[in-house]
């Protein structure tokens, strides 16, 4: 049976993955990028950031929901996961405890998974910082959790204010974290491209002399800033 538990302390042992080739792609692109092409939306909390600033991941996301200052579903949760997974903590944005750390980052080697993002606090930072592992987290503190539960695995989460579904890409880098829903993976590298292509053009224009991108003054003009007739650009 796939789902096993009660409402509120279940797990869900199956998930549907984003195909690797599909990840791949997108982990080529910087997280700001495929923001935009995707409309700006799915991007978390500004404060959940990596511990090492230079740190990258990307993966389906394995998501999991924990009573603030428990981490029982965490260790379910990295049990289940396989390598090239992101683990996803919803563990309400609470900073009272570390939730992960040392012992649950030597596991998550073992599982060899592509990361974890914790709507949350970290411990153990300086070991978590020396690992290839990355971890985006909302803070720190030496606290460590207890291990009672209760929590989900593999259910719909919030981390960061964003919607996470199982299997979701999860993308991250030093600016922080994106979810791409499952459903949009496939298209998101074209039009991450076209956004690419797009800022080339605007890049190599300021290159040659301009000042002013073209979108600016029309849309002064049509919100009435300009006049039609009226220039932006003062004179040298």
């Amino acid at each position: 049976m796939s789902i096993s538990g009660q409402p509120g302390f279940r797990l869900r042992r199956a998930i549907d993955r984003v195909d690797a080739k599909v990840v791949t792609a997108l982990a080529k692109f910087p997280v700001a990028i495929v923001g935009d092409a995707l409309g700006r939306r799915g991007v978390m909390h500004q404060a959940i950031k990596p511990l090492v600033p230079e740190w990258k991941l990307a993966g389906p996301a394995v998501t999991v929901e924990v009573r603030p200052g428990d981490n029982l579903m965490i260790h379910t949760g990295l049990a289940l996961a396989r390598p090239g997974d992101v683990l996803v903590i919803d563990a309400k944005g609470n900073l009272d405890c570390g939730l992960w750390g040392g012992i649950l980052h030597a596991l998550a080697a073992r599982r060899q998974i592509a990361g974890v993002v914790i709507d949350g606090a970290v411990r153990d930072s300086a070991e978590l910082r020396a690992s290839p592992i990355p971890v985006f987290a909302r803070g720190v503190n030496p606290c460590g959790g207890d291990k009672e539960g209760p929590g989900q695995v593999n259910f719909p989460i919030s981390c960061g204010g964003v919607p996470v579904m199982p299997g979701d890409v999860v993308l991250g880098d030093g600016d922080g974290v994106l979810v791409v829903p499952a459903e949009l993976a496939a298209q998101a590298p074209a039009l991450a491209q076209g956004r690419i292509d797009a800022e080339g053009k605007w890049l190599a224009a300021i290159d040659g002399g301009v000042d002013v991108l073209p979108f600016v003054v029309p849309n002064l003009r049509r919100y009435g800033v300009l006049r039609e007739d009226e220039d932006l650009i003062a004179p040298k």
